[in-house]
């Protein structure tokens, strides 16, 4: 397993699970459309690396760091 920091432009991965954190805020990462199993790409990184934008279901989703480091991801 890695983080979506390690990963690079164009790079696809899976989300395996979820780091320890608070219900609320892992409640939020589901409702955007992030739940286990799901495969995303990684298709923007900012050039200080944060924010990186992902493409997962259909759509854009911009991810700041902590946000990011709160998912267990597999790349494929």
């Amino acid at each position: 397993m890695t983080s979506i920091e390690q990963l690079k432009i164009g790079d696809r991965a899976k989300i395996k699970n979820f780091a320890e954190t608070n219900s609320a805020y892992r409640r939020k990462l589901l409702t955007m459309g992030l739940t286990p199993g799901v495969e995303f790409q990684i298709t923007r990184v900012a050039p200080m690396g944060d924010p990186v934008e992902i493409r997962v279901r259909g759509f854009s989703l911009t991810l700041r760091k902590e946000e990011a480091a709160a998912m267990h991801v597999e790349k494929l």
